[in-house]
């Protein structure tokens, strides 16, 4: 928010120091209200899952996060056009936006993958805690990779964090479109939210 959104340079003059400072605070009202949307969202997942089933649920989410990663490289790049004062001041109010609307999936996708897992694992008679340390691995792995590879990724193409949001959006996407063809069709009254997490947030 503070260099790509809002221009600023914490090292620059003071104008950009400033827009810098702005970028920062704003992004924290970003950050607070995805966090209110989580909460609010978490209320919603049980009778979402009941009504649409788990697997139509979790496979919109990513597509919700395809669109979001989609449009924060969209907005990026447009608040990077200085001079553009309607671009800039769209951009701003579109990066609070989108860092709200993420909060929902981000519920999602904190307690309906354990519960698919969970109920799966169920099924088929195997150790539920050997299939949630499984899942833990494939939120942590990818977590790993992106903080190593993020920033050279980005440097290949300039600096800017474009590049790892197109990444993340394709990411998303893919994930979706695998959830909706390879996740069984579970039943959807007998969905039950899961007591466990992973604890990454």
């Amino acid at each position: 928010m503070g260099r790509e959104v809002f221009q600023g340079d914490p090292l620059g003059d003071t104008e950009e120091a400033n827009a810098y400072q702005q970028g920062v605070q704003r992004g924290a009202i970003g950050l607070l209200l995805n966090s209110i949307v989580l909460a609010a969202g978490s209320f919603l997942i049980d009778p979402l899952c009941k009504h649409f089933g788990p697997k139509l649920v979790w496979a919109i989410s990513n597509f919700m996060i395809f669109i979001g990663m989609g449009s924060t490289a969209i907005i990026s790049a447009l608040a990077a056009r200085r001079g553009q004062h309607m671009y800039e001041n769209w951009a701003k109010s579109a990066a609070i936006a989108v860092f709200a609307v993420l909060g929902l999936p981000l519920a999602v996708t904190y307690s309906v993958p354990y519960s698919i897992t969970a109920e799966l694992a169920s099924e088929s008679g195997g150790g539920q805690g050997l299939a949630m340390g499984v899942l833990n691995l494939a939120v942590v792995v990818p977590q790993m990779i992106v903080a190593l590879g993020a920033g050279p990724w980005d440097g290949l193409f300039g600096g800017g964090n474009e590049p790892a949001f197109g990444f993340a959006a394709l990411f998303a996407f893919t994930a979706g479109v695998v959830a909706w063809v390879k996740l069984p069709q579970l039943a959807k009254g007998g969905y039950r939210a899961a007591g466990v997490g992973h604890g990454f947030g």
